[in-house]
């Protein structure tokens, strides 16, 4: 579950050309299931209207101190909030917040809140360049505001340069990185996901049925939890926000990639890595024409989780996944000693919904210590939390 579902948020918009991507930001908080309450500047109502905000927000706009229904708006905001973005944050936000200038209703429930800010910039490059607003920025990231940093990009007027507005994904990402618990903060957490490619010949290859979807979730459920997270992915999808990809194929290529990483505080292998692969691929196609059905020998990959477990730093938090069709307890339960793992996360995925390709999955979080916890049916997002739960439970019990 996101850490903003049910959570107040202030939405603040300024006067920049950027202000109508605020739009979309609201929407996706409210998919994110965020209480959101818009409050626009006189200067963002030259750029984008009212009604559309009352039409996707929760609740109707507020834009000045004097005309709403409460006698302090900016008061009650401050204290009801449990976020406060800004998005697009002009120079002159920055510079009035810094100051603590209370031009307005926005600049007033800033001044007047305890909440957490997150402030999204936006301007065009020589704007950003200046080293008065570069110094508000540094001001503010020093007294604890969040700040997601501007973007290069296209820019008013046809201009390319830095002071981009960022994505309204990557705000929303950062909102839910503000809101969660930072209980994986200071950890290096490595995932893999996908399932990997071995050739044949120059264009075939044997694989298997992941995509990779829960590894993502994964991902994205460490980055919001505070952890630096690499992920080491076969499929080519949209990187979550904050996290380092490391592209490979084969399952030689991801051992090689693992273990370039394999001093991390937390490994989770959630690729579905092959456990044979052609002995003999050919390096150029091979001909249908060339008389008759070849025949493909196989031969074992190396199963590098076993080293893993092996030779596991002290302090490490070491995370198998078992993908079963019968026997599951049994089989992870093997699993999970054999490989000398910390925790193994098990699933059935000849079930329903569960497992390669779905958005849903249902697991058995086996822990070494003998603990275990079923998570039945839900998100693969939520899935994702439930392990961390797990992982920072065993860290806890370690030396």
């Amino acid at each position: 579950m996101s850490s903003l579902d049910g959570a107040r948020v202030v939405l603040g918009v300024t006067g920049g050309i950027a202000a109508y991507k605020a739009v979309e930001v609201s929407r996706r908080l409210v998919d994110s299931g965020a209480h959101v309450v818009p409050v626009l500047t006189e200067g963002a109502e030259h750029f984008v209207g009212r009604t559309t905000f009352d039409a996707l927000a929760s609740e109707k706009v507020q834009t000045s101190l004097w005309d709403e229904e409460s006698p302090i708006p900016h008061t009650l905001l401050g204290q009801s909030a449990d976020l406060i973005i800004v998005a697009p944050a002009t120079a002159r936000l920055l510079s009035d917040y810094r100051v603590g200038r209370s031009a307005d209703l926005l600049t007033t429930t800033l001044i007047a809140t305890a909440a957490p800010v997150l402030l999204a910039p936006a301007m065009h490059t020589e704007m950003w360049e200046h080293p008065a607003v570069q110094e508000n920025l540094d001001v503010l990231d020093g007294r604890g505001v969040h700040i997601v940093p501007a973007e290069p990009g296209r820019l008013a007027g046809g201009d390319i340069g830095f002071g981009r507005l960022a994505s309204p994904r990557t705000i929303v990402a950062h909102a839910e990185r503000v809101l969660s618990t930072q209980d994986l903060a200071g950890n290096h957490v490595v995932i893999t996901a996908g399932g990997t490619s071995e050739a044949i010949d120059a264009v075939r290859v044997i694989s298997n049925r992941s995509t990779g979807k829960q590894g993502y979730a994964l991902a994205e459920a460490a980055w919001a939890r505070g952890a630096d997270v690499t992920l080491i992915s076969t499929v080519d999808r949209e990187p979550p926000i904050g996290v380092t990809v490391v592209s490979v194929e084969s399952a030689a290529e991801m051992e090689k990639a693992v273990m370039s990483v394999n001093n991390a505080d937390v490994i989770v292998m959630a690729a579905a890595v092959a456990d044979f692969r052609p002995a003999d691929p050919k390096g150029h196609k091979i001909k249908k024409s060339g008389g008759g059905v070849p025949e493909i020998a196989l031969e074992k990959t190396h199963d590098f989780l076993v080293d893993l477990g092996e030779n596991k730093p002290g302090g490490q938090v070491l995370v198998g996944f078992a993908a079963e069709t019968e026997n599951l307890i049994d089989n992870a339960k093997a699993k999970l000693a054999k490989k000398k793992l910390d925790l193994i996360v098990a699933n059935d995925v000849s079930a329903p919904d569960v497992g390669f390709a779905h958005d849903t999955n249902a697991v058995t979080i086996l822990v070494s210590d003998g603990t275990q916890t079923e998570v039945t049916l839900d998100s693969k997002r939520v899935i994702a939390d439930a392990i961390f739960d797990a992982v920072v439970r065993v860290q806890t019990t370690l030396p």
